[in-house]
């Protein structure tokens, strides 16, 4: 049976995103796409096997996250790299809600090698839930609820 038939699943959002956003290594290669990797290779050193990598790659092209874009090097053939698009960017609060998460609750020995800054200054700025009057909630303060209807 599949999970994602069933109402409780096929209607939510979180669910729907898992199907792409949630395949083993999806996170991490859209971690480095987000640290201006573009290339099969670059992407390959987080030790994702290559058959996987060409899969996830693949998947995240046909869900619009990410865009193949041909290049060629020093006369050798053309190969592709892949860009985020405007869609793939948008995966930047889920991959900096999770470094966040694992800075706060799962510390390393050693000083986290990702933080989300300002591009403009460098500023450190961390996720938050904000109103509709602009104001910060803390997360203890918020719930999902479903929406009947």
């Amino acid at each position: 049976m599949d999970a994602m038939a069933l109402p409780v699943n096929d209607r939510c959002p979180v669910a729907r995103s898992l199907t792409i956003l949630g395949q083993k290594w999806t996170l991490l290669v859209l971690r480095e796409a987000f640290f201006g990797r573009t290339r099969f290779a670059e992407f390959s050193r987080i030790g994702i096997p290559s058959d996987v990598l060409t899969a996830r790659l693949g998947s995240l092209v046909e869900a619009g996250i990410l865009e193949r874009s041909p290049y060629r090097e020093g006369g050798g053939r053309v190969r592709d790299e892949y860009l985020l698009t405007a869609a793939g960017r948008d995966v930047l609060p889920v991959v900096a809600a999770l470094s966040q998460w694992g800075r706060e609750h799962l510390p390393a020995a050693e000083a986290s090698t990702m933080r989300a800054l300002r591009d403009a200054d460098d500023e450190p700025v961390r996720l938050a839930f904000v109103d509709s009057r602009g104001e910060v909630v803390a997360g203890r303060d918020v719930v999902l609820r479903r929406l009947v209807g």
